[in-house]
């Protein structure tokens, strides 16, 4: 069985790019699913869009 490695978000040589249009897509469907307000407005980078995608699974409990 092999490890996922997984780089940290805020290594990434494009985590300073804006967030995507997918992230943002993603991020307010994963907002409505666990009950939070759209939170796009705030994000400003891959990373931190990333980072949120992440937090906001767990509340929806999709991890």
């Amino acid at each position: 069985m092999t490890d996922k490695i997984e780089k940290d978000p805020k290594d990434w040589a494009s985590g300073n790019d804006p967030m995507t249009d997918a992230q943002a897509s993603y991020l307010k469907t994963l907002s409505e699913q666990a009950g939070r307000p759209d939170p796009t407005a705030k994000v400003r980078s891959k990373a931190e869009a990333s980072e949120l995608i992440d937090e906001m699974r767990r509340a929806a409990g999709l991890e």
